[in-house]
Protein backbone atom coordinates (compact mmCIF):
# COMPACT_ATOMS: atom_id res chain seq x y z
CA UNK A 1 0.00 0.00 0.00
CA UNK A 2 1.11 3.31 -0.97
CA UNK A 3 0.11 6.84 0.36
CA UNK A 4 -2.21 7.49 -2.27
CA UNK A 5 -4.24 4.26 -1.37
CA UNK A 6 -4.18 5.26 1.97
CA UNK A 7 -6.05 8.15 1.30
CA UNK A 8 -8.70 6.86 -0.94
CA UNK A 9 -9.61 4.83 1.82
CA UNK A 10 -9.60 7.17 4.33
CA UNK A 11 -11.58 9.21 1.81
CA UNK A 12 -13.90 6.63 1.47
CA UNK A 13 -14.24 6.41 5.00
CA UNK A 14 -14.91 10.45 5.05
CA UNK A 15 -17.78 10.14 2.23
CA UNK A 16 -19.30 7.07 4.15
CA UNK A 17 -19.07 5.18 1.42
CA UNK A 18 -16.68 2.42 3.51
CA UNK A 19 -17.30 1.97 7.93
CA UNK A 20 -13.98 1.94 9.84
CA UNK A 21 -14.50 -2.17 10.08
CA UNK A 22 -14.38 -2.35 6.73
CA UNK A 23 -11.64 -0.03 6.18
CA UNK A 24 -9.78 -2.11 8.70
CA UNK A 25 -10.26 -5.08 6.40
CA UNK A 26 -8.64 -3.53 3.69
CA UNK A 27 -5.91 -2.60 5.82
CA UNK A 28 -5.50 -6.38 7.01
CA UNK A 29 -5.86 -7.46 3.89
CA UNK A 30 -2.48 -6.25 2.66
CA UNK A 31 -0.52 -5.67 5.29
CA UNK A 32 1.21 -8.66 3.74
CA UNK A 33 1.80 -10.94 0.94
CA UNK A 34 2.56 -14.43 1.74
CA UNK A 35 5.18 -16.13 -1.07
CA UNK A 36 5.38 -19.60 1.28
CA UNK A 37 9.55 -18.33 1.32
CA UNK A 38 8.93 -14.60 1.83
CA UNK A 39 6.32 -12.05 3.15
CA UNK A 40 6.71 -9.01 1.47
CA UNK A 41 5.54 -6.33 3.80
CA UNK A 42 3.87 -3.25 1.28
CA UNK A 43 3.16 -0.81 4.42
CA UNK A 44 6.71 -0.19 5.39
CA UNK A 45 6.86 3.08 3.86
CA UNK A 46 3.70 4.29 5.53
CA UNK A 47 5.22 3.26 8.92
CA UNK A 48 8.73 4.49 8.54
CA UNK A 49 8.27 6.70 6.19
CA UNK A 50 11.18 5.07 4.28
CA UNK A 51 11.50 1.86 2.04
CA UNK A 52 13.93 -0.59 2.31
CA UNK A 53 15.19 -3.48 -0.16
CA UNK A 54 15.36 -6.67 -1.30
CA UNK A 55 18.44 -8.36 0.00
CA UNK A 56 19.55 -10.59 -2.81
CA UNK A 57 23.01 -12.65 -1.48
CA UNK A 58 21.49 -16.09 0.60
CA UNK A 59 18.69 -15.90 -2.04
CA UNK A 60 17.77 -18.14 -4.66
CA UNK A 61 17.13 -16.49 -8.79
CA UNK A 62 13.81 -17.96 -8.57
CA UNK A 63 13.20 -16.31 -5.35
CA UNK A 64 14.35 -12.61 -6.05
CA UNK A 65 12.59 -13.03 -9.57
CA UNK A 66 9.54 -13.59 -7.69
CA UNK A 67 10.00 -10.84 -5.35
CA UNK A 68 10.85 -8.23 -7.90
CA UNK A 69 7.88 -8.58 -10.03
CA UNK A 70 5.71 -8.61 -6.98
CA UNK A 71 7.26 -5.36 -6.10
CA UNK A 72 7.36 -3.95 -9.11
CA UNK A 73 3.64 -4.26 -10.62
CA UNK A 74 2.89 -2.43 -7.77
CA UNK A 75 5.90 -0.04 -6.99
CA UNK A 76 7.61 2.78 -9.32
CA UNK A 77 11.01 1.86 -7.96
CA UNK A 78 12.17 -1.18 -6.75
CA UNK A 79 15.92 -2.07 -5.41
CA UNK A 80 17.93 -5.62 -4.98
CA UNK A 81 21.14 -4.98 -3.29
CA UNK A 82 23.69 -8.22 -3.16
CA UNK A 83 23.21 -9.64 -6.26
CA UNK A 84 26.15 -11.71 -8.54
CA UNK A 85 25.89 -11.60 -12.08
CA UNK A 86 24.34 -14.85 -12.87
CA UNK A 87 21.65 -13.97 -10.47
CA UNK A 88 21.14 -10.25 -12.09
CA UNK A 89 21.08 -11.97 -15.76
CA UNK A 90 18.33 -14.36 -14.74
CA UNK A 91 15.73 -11.63 -13.06
CA UNK A 92 16.98 -9.41 -16.00
CA UNK A 93 16.05 -11.91 -18.74
CA UNK A 94 12.26 -12.31 -17.54
CA UNK A 95 11.58 -8.44 -16.64
CA UNK A 96 10.68 -5.82 -18.30
CA UNK A 97 12.66 -2.58 -19.21
CA UNK A 98 13.66 0.36 -17.29
CA UNK A 99 16.13 -2.21 -15.02
CA UNK A 100 19.96 -1.52 -14.53
CA UNK A 101 22.28 -4.01 -12.83
CA UNK A 102 25.74 -2.49 -11.62
CA UNK A 103 28.36 -5.62 -11.49
CA UNK A 104 30.33 -3.48 -9.29
CA UNK A 105 27.81 -2.47 -7.12
CA UNK A 106 26.11 -5.77 -7.06
CA UNK A 107 22.89 -3.71 -7.35
CA UNK A 108 19.66 -4.18 -9.67
CA UNK A 109 17.27 -1.12 -9.63
CA UNK A 110 14.28 -0.77 -11.32
CA UNK A 111 12.26 2.73 -11.89
CA UNK A 112 9.06 2.89 -14.04
CA UNK A 113 9.44 6.22 -13.55
CA UNK A 114 12.05 9.43 -13.16
CA UNK A 115 13.01 9.44 -8.95
CA UNK A 116 11.92 12.62 -7.66
CA UNK A 117 14.35 14.25 -5.85
CA UNK A 118 13.70 14.36 -2.29
CA UNK A 119 16.57 15.64 -1.09
CA UNK A 120 17.86 19.04 0.50
CA UNK A 121 21.34 19.14 -1.31
CA UNK A 122 23.47 16.43 -3.17
CA UNK A 123 25.08 13.73 -1.19
CA UNK A 124 28.51 12.77 -1.98
CA UNK A 125 30.07 9.62 -1.63
CA UNK A 126 34.22 9.17 -1.49
CA UNK A 127 36.04 6.09 -1.51
CA UNK A 128 39.19 6.65 -0.16
CA UNK A 129 40.81 3.50 -2.86
CA UNK A 130 39.65 1.80 -6.03
CA UNK A 131 39.30 -1.45 -3.96
CA UNK A 132 36.57 0.67 -1.89
CA UNK A 133 34.51 1.45 -5.37
CA UNK A 134 32.05 -2.06 -4.55
CA UNK A 135 30.71 -0.90 -1.20
CA UNK A 136 30.79 2.90 -2.74
CA UNK A 137 29.04 1.87 -5.78
CA UNK A 138 26.33 0.09 -3.61
CA UNK A 139 26.19 3.39 -1.70
CA UNK A 140 25.84 5.73 -4.29
CA UNK A 141 23.02 3.72 -6.43
CA UNK A 142 21.07 3.11 -2.89
CA UNK A 143 21.13 7.07 -2.27
CA UNK A 144 19.95 7.52 -6.18
CA UNK A 145 17.33 5.17 -5.88
CA UNK A 146 16.15 6.99 -2.89
CA UNK A 147 15.82 10.06 -4.10
CA UNK A 148 19.43 12.00 -3.83
CA UNK A 149 21.37 13.82 -6.25
CA UNK A 150 24.78 12.10 -5.69
CA UNK A 151 27.79 13.04 -6.47
CA UNK A 152 31.62 11.21 -6.37
CA UNK A 153 34.77 11.28 -5.42
CA UNK A 154 37.11 8.42 -5.67
CA UNK A 155 40.64 7.27 -5.03
CA UNK A 156 41.50 10.19 -2.85
CA UNK A 157 42.78 8.52 0.40
CA UNK A 158 45.56 9.46 2.93
CA UNK A 159 48.76 8.47 1.22
CA UNK A 160 47.80 11.32 -1.06
CA UNK A 161 45.91 14.04 0.93
CA UNK A 162 46.50 16.57 -1.50
CA UNK A 163 43.38 14.39 -4.04
CA UNK A 164 41.39 15.15 -1.18
CA UNK A 165 42.32 19.54 -0.33
CA UNK A 166 42.36 19.83 -4.20
CA UNK A 167 37.93 19.04 -4.15
CA UNK A 168 37.59 21.05 -1.24
CA UNK A 169 34.71 22.90 -2.93
CA UNK A 170 33.14 19.55 -3.83
CA UNK A 171 32.92 18.22 -0.23
CA UNK A 172 32.13 21.62 1.27
CA UNK A 173 28.73 22.37 -1.26
CA UNK A 174 27.67 18.63 -0.02
CA UNK A 175 25.04 18.15 2.70
CA UNK A 176 25.46 14.37 3.59
CA UNK A 177 28.93 12.93 2.99
CA UNK A 178 29.38 9.21 2.57
CA UNK A 179 33.41 8.01 3.27
CA UNK A 180 34.48 4.22 2.35
CA UNK A 181 37.27 3.02 3.80
CA UNK A 182 39.72 0.41 4.72
CA UNK A 183 43.18 -0.21 5.80
CA UNK A 184 43.42 1.83 8.83
CA UNK A 185 40.06 3.86 8.28
CA UNK A 186 41.70 7.18 8.72
CA UNK A 187 40.08 9.17 6.06
CA UNK A 188 36.29 9.87 7.52
CA UNK A 189 38.33 11.71 10.19
CA UNK A 190 40.19 13.51 7.54
CA UNK A 191 37.04 14.71 6.06
CA UNK A 192 35.24 15.11 9.13
CA UNK A 193 38.00 18.01 10.00
CA UNK A 194 37.24 19.91 7.28
CA UNK A 195 33.16 20.48 6.70
CA UNK A 196 30.30 20.98 9.07
CA UNK A 197 27.97 18.48 7.48
CA UNK A 198 27.16 14.73 8.35
CA UNK A 199 30.09 12.19 8.24
CA UNK A 200 28.76 8.61 7.61
CA UNK A 201 31.85 6.63 7.50
CA UNK A 202 31.79 2.97 5.90
CA UNK A 203 34.62 0.46 7.02
CA UNK A 204 35.91 -1.68 4.06
CA UNK A 205 37.25 -5.48 4.66
CA UNK A 206 40.25 -3.74 2.20
CA UNK A 207 43.62 -4.34 3.66
CA UNK A 208 46.42 -6.73 5.13
CA UNK A 209 46.29 -9.34 7.29
CA UNK A 210 46.16 -6.87 10.89
CA UNK A 211 43.41 -5.10 8.90
CA UNK A 212 41.29 -8.24 10.18
CA UNK A 213 38.57 -8.37 7.34
CA UNK A 214 37.99 -4.00 8.35
CA UNK A 215 37.56 -4.53 11.88
CA UNK A 216 41.09 -2.26 11.98
CA UNK A 217 39.09 0.03 9.93
CA UNK A 218 35.90 -0.06 12.08
CA UNK A 219 37.87 0.55 15.35
CA UNK A 220 39.52 3.24 13.86
CA UNK A 221 36.35 5.43 12.56
CA UNK A 222 34.39 4.49 15.98
CA UNK A 223 37.35 6.38 17.50
CA UNK A 224 37.58 9.01 15.24
CA UNK A 225 38.60 12.70 17.48
CA UNK A 226 36.48 14.70 14.62
CA UNK A 227 33.30 15.90 15.67
CA UNK A 228 30.16 15.00 13.06
CA UNK A 229 31.56 11.15 12.37
CA UNK A 230 29.71 8.63 12.51
CA UNK A 231 29.94 4.64 11.63
CA UNK A 232 27.86 1.86 9.75
CA UNK A 233 28.95 -1.76 9.59
CA UNK A 234 31.71 -2.99 7.57
CA UNK A 235 31.53 -2.77 3.78
CA UNK A 236 27.45 -1.43 4.28
CA UNK A 237 27.04 0.77 1.70
CA UNK A 238 23.18 0.39 2.05
CA UNK A 239 22.98 1.37 5.42
CA UNK A 240 24.78 4.58 4.59
CA UNK A 241 23.02 5.59 2.01
CA UNK A 242 20.06 4.85 3.82
CA UNK A 243 20.94 6.93 6.86
CA UNK A 244 22.31 9.95 4.75
CA UNK A 245 19.30 9.72 2.98
CA UNK A 246 17.30 10.32 6.07
CA UNK A 247 18.93 13.04 6.89
CA UNK A 248 18.92 14.96 3.72
CA UNK A 249 15.72 14.64 3.12
CA UNK A 250 14.13 18.20 2.77
CA UNK A 251 10.43 16.88 3.08
CA UNK A 252 8.71 13.30 3.02
CA UNK A 253 9.27 10.44 0.53
CA UNK A 254 8.03 9.30 -2.70
CA UNK A 255 4.60 7.91 -2.06
CA UNK A 256 5.40 5.08 -3.86
CA UNK A 257 8.58 4.00 -3.03
CA UNK A 258 10.88 0.71 -2.36
CA UNK A 259 8.71 -1.39 -0.44
CA UNK A 260 10.35 -4.43 -0.06
CA UNK A 261 11.09 -8.02 1.69
CA UNK A 262 14.08 -7.98 3.46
Amino acid sequence: MNRERLIQILEQVRRGELSVSQAGLLFQKIETEDLGFARIDHQRSLRLGFPEVIYGEGKTSEQILEIFQRLSTRHDVVLVTRVDSSKAEYVMARSGTCIDYNPLARTILYHSTEIPDCGRGPVLVIAAGTSDLPVAEEAKVTAMALGNTVKTLYDVGIAGIHRVLAHIDLIRSSSVIIVAAGMEGALPSVIGGLVDRPVIAVPTSVGYGASFGGIAALLGMLNSCAPGVVVVNIDNGFGAAYAASVINRKKGFPSDSIITEQ
